[in-house]
């Protein structure tokens, strides 16, 4: 109902994963990092180590050796000190035979530029930012929410399944605010993790930074000239980013949680439960895609209970990544309408999510009406609640107050008056939100 504002965060500092200090610590096959550099050289033209230390996303250091590898392979040749930068750098160019290999290595995989992590370090940078390392108070959670109305009793619920780090399963009818409650728990996560750029595993590299689904922090960018180095608090290879969130819905097939990848360029990018790591996934609307309910559940019953997926290459070779994300379900239907006992028993909590009492209804409106500059009128309130809820059982909904105010405010612009609440008003409103149960002559 109003701008949301994070509560401030006062989770502990997640440990950044430390920055690799020699090639022989990258954990990757030299060969890789070799191609890796000439393919980056190749298509951006950097010719300096602190330009190629930026687009490999490497302390200068390990760049530098990197370097001197492709030199002694005579892959690259130094250009001079003619070919110097301002801060008096040597200029590095490839040779007739390292362009050889950077389009050889081109045709293999188009990936250039931010160095990989090995899948088996990224494993334990997760482990160091678990989503269930968090502590969510309840003041904290209260905060989060703050923009919404909700029964006492259902932050009771919420707070340990949000602290759990759990699956979570929200039902009741539409409209109630399940969206909006799984995006105050997002709010209210607050800290920064680190998302690796890339991950890289038997030879394949996998992109996992998404600017769509990762909200960057401050970049620390090194300035030639400085004395002082800031990238090396930590590994650049990664992003430091708000806890990510994916939401999906009606529109989620299974093969979205399989890798994809990319035939032309031959380079895989990470489904979107990876992409979610220490983070939310919400599967809104669950019960509207084209596959069964079942099915969808029955794709995470190993993750939500092992902590680990399952992915496969091109190759059909299949290998275990890291499973660390808060999935919540998200559905209008009655648990038992769409899923067996056994998918019920996996998913650790189950929240129904109400509509409002009459009394939180009416808070809901007067927040909604002066946040619109729509001035509450009390007869027609009277006439809402008196006349127009029997007709549907006094079944209230959080939806209901935006939409009718809404409709208001469109019939005043169409009408050439002030901003108003009439019991007319209201009549003609209330005949937009719903469709009347009738025949329909064909």
């Amino acid at each position: 109902m109003t701008l949301h504002v994070a509560p401030p965060d006062t989770s502990p500092a997640v440990q950044p994963p430390p920055a690799p200090r020699s090639l022989g610590a990258m954990g990757l096959h030299p060969v890789m990092m070799r191609d890796i550099l000439l393919k980056t050289m190749f298509r951006t033209n950097v010719t300096h180590v602190s330009e190629i230390a930026r687009a490999l996303c490497l302390p200068i250091g390990v760049t530098q050796e990197l370097v001197d590898l492709a030199r002694s392979q005579r892959l690259l040749e130094a250009t001079g000190t003619l070919h110097a930068n301002s801060t008096g750098e040597m200029g590095y160019q490839l040779t007739d035979a390292g362009k050889a290999r950077a389009v050889d290595a081109l045709a293999q995989s188009e990936y250039f530029g931010a160095m990989p992590v090995p899948l088996d370090v990224y494993r334990e940078q997760v482990r160091r930012q678990s989503i269930r390392n968090l502590e969510i108070t309840r003041d904290r959670l209260q905060a989060a929410m703050g923009h919404l109305i909700l029964p006492p009793t259902l932050l009771d619920q919420l707070g340990p399944a949000v602290g759990a780090g759990r699956s979570i399963l929200m039902y009741g009818p539409p409209g109630n605010g399940k969206s909006s409650i799984s995006n105050g728990i997002k709010a209210a996560l607050g800290d920064k993790i680190f998302i690796p750029r890339a991950v890289a595993y038997a030879g394949q590299v996998i992109t996992v930074y998404d600017p769509i689904v990762h909200a960057a922090a401050e970049e620390d960018l090194d300035d030639p000239n400085s004395l002082r180095r800031t990238s090396g608090r930590y590994d650049t290879r990664y992003v430091r980013c708000e806890r990510p969130t994916v939401v999906t819905g009606g529109e989620l097939t299974l093969d979205m949680l399989d890798l994809v990848y990319n035939p032309v360029a031959r380079t895989y990018q990470a489904p979107l439960q990876l992409k979610s790591t220490g983070g939310i996934f919400i599967i809104d609307d669950l019960g509207r895609q084209s596959e069964p309910p079942q099915k969808i559940v029955n794709r995470w019953i190993v993750p939500l209970e092992e902590g680990r997926d399952i992915l496969a290459l091109q190759s059909g070779e299949k290998f275990e990544v890291p499973f660390d994300t808060l999935v919540i379900f998200s559905t209008n239907f009655h648990p038992n309408e769409i899923f067996d006992k056994a998918a019920l028993r996996r998913i650790f909590f189950k929240i129904k999510v109400d509509g409002p009492s009459q009394e939180d209804f009416l808070k809901i409106f007067a927040l909604v009406a002066r946040k619109k500059r729509m001035p509450l009128d009390g007869p027609s309130l009277v006439h809402l609640l008196q006349n127009k809820y029997p007709t549907i059982g006094n079944v209230y909904a959080n939806y209901q107050p935006v939409f009718l105010i809404d409709q208001m405010l469109a019939i005043c612009r169409f009408e050439g008056i002030e901003p108003q609440m009439r019991p007319d008003l209201i009549d003609r409103a209330w005949a937009n939100m719903f469709v009347r149960d009738e025949a329909i002559v064909k």
